[in-house]
């Protein structure tokens, strides 16, 4: 676990974003104002995405251009459950050459492909600008 302060949870979200090569998923949990979105902004910045970056929450998937290939952000936590995932198109973005960051990772159930790596993000107790960040994967 690592306990960030949001000013290097950005600087280490471009760092992932700037060592991560596709085919690659990556999945970002946490609670609502975690910080989700802002990490998956400085891992887009670092894999060389220029475009402003915003949360899908109501358009649930936003595709990117960065580096060599196109970064899929995707936001699930409007969805039901697992069968919501084929109106996304989910197989065929899995398919895909490209980094995916998935955001409420916990409502794919077990779609998520194995290899992905996990990032989970945590409010700390009386630190507003601070976070817990797990890794695993």
């Amino acid at each position: 676990m690592l306990r960030l302060s949001l000013g290097e949870l950005e600087s280490w979200g471009e760092a992932l974003g700037r060592g991560l090569r596709a085919p690659r998923v990556v999945t970002l949990g946490g609670d609502l104002g975690a910080g989700k979105t802002t990490l998956v902004q400085a891992i887009c910045r670092g894999y060389g995405v220029t475009e402003p970056v915003t949360s899908p929450t109501f358009a649930l998937v936003h595709e990117y251009r960065g580096g060599a290939t196109s970064v899929y952000h995707l936001d699930l936590y409007r969805l039901r459950d697992a069968r919501d995932l084929l109106q996304l198109g989910w197989e065929e973005i899995m398919a895909a050459d490209a980094l995916i960051l998935v955001e409420w990772p916990e409502r794919a159930g077990d779609a998520l492909p194995p290899g992905a790596l996990h990032l989970v993000l945590a409010h700390v107790a009386g630190a507003t600008d601070v976070r817990d960040l797990h890794v695993d994967g």
